[in-house]
């Protein structure tokens, strides 16, 4: 069950729940949360860091799928009254990047949770383009002491 209403598109509001700050921020909105599921968006800038010759790389994909995790995360603190978290990933597997999105466009992530011990969290990650799924990936995390 989504728990939030309409999206949340205050960036600044994003921007607190999540630990990084500009110029790595690579999620702005929140579209869809639950306990075991969030959906994120985010549009590339031509100023952002990962974007070249007018597009947004490898890197920045994983970077947002990371940060997706991380703004899961950090709901729920907010949620329970708490200061956001930071974390680190611990492993990225079966990483495949279908296509590599134009700057300017918006990319929707879909964070599902697979399993979850202790400060430890396992996760599909995918991202999709204009209706098309452009990157996936399987990631862990964990929250730092």
């Amino acid at each position: 069950m989504n728990l939030i209403s309409t999206p949340l598109t205050d960036k600044n509001f994003i921007g607190n729940l999540i630990p990084q700050k500009k110029p790595f921020v690579m999620v702005d909105s929140l579209h869809y949360y639950s306990e075991d599921k969030i959906i994120s968006g985010f549009t590339v800038e031509v100023e952002n860091i990962f974007a070249k010759n007018n597009y947004f790389h490898e890197a920045g994909l994983i970077e947002n799928m990371a940060q997706s995790i991380a703004l899961h995360k950090g709901y729920t603190y907010y949620r329970n009254k708490l200061s956001a978290p930071v974390g680190y990933i611990g492993a990225i597997k079966k990483v495949e990047i279908f296509k590599l999105p134009e700057v300017s466009k918006s990319l929707t992530t879909t964070i599902n949770i697979m399993h979850e011990i202790m400060d430890v969290t396992l996760v599909s990650a995918l991202i999709e383009c204009d209706g098309i799924v452009i990157a996936k990936a399987e990631i862990k995390t964990a929250l730092a002491k």
